[in-house]
């Protein structure tokens, strides 16, 4: 098994997946939020548009600090721009875990904030956990976002209750 190519090809699964809800969010909805802890929609939205850069992340350095390493945060004005974006950062996602070798994905990697460690473990697992299983978890958010906004949800692993009419 290639365990590279398993990681591409989950990537680009997922990716349907996220485009088809992106596709749905609403214009002139982006500071709507459920909560005053929440983020605003278009801030979501845009940190699922983004989140295939954290593939790059983990791959081109050995540590990031989130407290103090670049990462800018995509706020989008408009569909348009929020779809851009996501096609954009996929690709750098693809391309730069197509680089990557089995041997490499068994280094280390940290991810902290400044004196304090959140995760340090193989890049593998840093790429499970920081770039697939995150946008799974913000992608999931997003659509609770758009059902409350009474958004028809695409299905993502099979038909969902609008897909069925229901």
């Amino acid at each position: 098994m290639n365990i590279v190519q398993e990681l591409i090809d989950e990537l680009k699964r997922e990716s349907v997946a996220t485009r088809k809800l992106l596709e749905v969010v609403p214009e002139g909805k982006n500071d709507w939020k459920p909560h005053e802890k929440s983020f605003p929609l278009g801030r979501l939205a845009g940190h699922v548009a983004e989140l295939p850069e954290w593939l790059a992340l983990v791959i081109k350095k050995n540590v990031f600090d989130i407290g103090s390493d670049h990462f800018e945060r995509f706020y989008p004005n408009n569909k348009e721009e929020l779809l851009a974006k996501f096609d954009e950062k996929l690709q750098m996602g693809l391309d730069t875990l197509a680089s990557m070798t089995a041997e490499q994905l068994e280094e280390e990697w940290t991810f902290k904030y400044g004196d304090h460690i959140i995760s340090q473990s193989s890049r593998y697992q840093n790429i499970r956990t920081w770039a697939l299983n995150h946008q799974i978890h913000h992608r999931a958010q997003l659509g609770v976002y758009l059902r409350l906004l009474d958004v028809k949800i695409p299905g993502t692993y099979g038909p969902s209750a609008d897909d069925r009419g229901m």
